[in-house]
């Protein structure tokens, strides 16, 4: 999950209405509105899982991370979800160093994707036709850009692997474009040396998560007042 634009410094005032907002922790809940942000932050996080189980059950290759979540199961008896969840919070501790400072969504975050998709898991099979595969793919991409354009626009906390990726750019000067593509070669790397699931469905993500987020997120982004 790492699309999350964030150019306004944590703690700052709220902006103009329309646009998002890096706010800290206490600013986001008390920024209103949670009637509708609060359900919007968790069916986005879920349908973030229910993304990531499409994908898996398409077979044709995974989201960076979820190269590295894939791998990392071929090794520890747990579950991909399991995988996810503990990824997030061994991602927070690098947060540390770097002063992010999480927030509800944040949290949140680390739990309900990874939960969701093991529950998806659990009820949909891998279909065997390469087209019902090929459907799966797709549609596991376009509902992870409506899922991040979701849970991004109801800003509660960026997710943790989003943290990372904002808070290393912030220290080191280098663009988010860079940082993002330095961490997600990393990570698609350590998962194949681990075994993990490459393929044209990462490509794909790649190409485009970005785009879909992009033109999503203007439908769901709450404007704070």
């Amino acid at each position: 999950m790492s699309t999350t634009p964030c150019d306004v410094p944590t703690g700052t005032a709220i902006a103009p209405r329309g646009g998002l907002v890096d706010l800290g922790p206490l600013a986001q809940l008390r920024a209103g509105r949670l009637a509708r942000r609060l359900p919007q932050l968790y069916v986005g996080l879920f349908l973030y899982g229910v993304s990531l189980a499409m994908m898996v059950r398409g077979a044709l290759g995974l989201a960076p991370w979820d190269v590295l979540h894939s791998g990392f199961v071929r090794h520890v008896p747990m579950s991909l979800g399991t995988a996810v969840v503990l990824f997030s919070f061994v991602v927070l501790v690098l947060w540390i160093p770097l002063r992010e400072v999480p927030g509800l969504g944040t949290i949140s975050n680390a739990f309900v994707v990874g939960l969701s998709a093991d529950a998806t898991l659990a009820v949909l099979v891998q279909p065997d036709a390469m087209t019902a595969r090929l459907a799966l793919m797709v549609g596991g991409v376009v509902l992870c850009g409506l899922a991040s354009a979701l849970y991004i626009g109801a800003q509660l906390g960026r997710g943790p692997r989003d943290g990372l990726m904002t808070g290393l750019a912030r220290r080191t000067g280098l663009s988010l474009r860079l940082v993002r593509t330095g961490l997600e070669v990393t990570v698609v790397v350590i998962g194949l040396l681990l075994g993990g699931v490459l393929g044209i469905g990462t490509v794909a993500y790649a190409l485009a998560i970005g785009p879909l987020t992009q033109l999503m997120l203007p439908w769901f982004t709450v404007d704070l007042d």
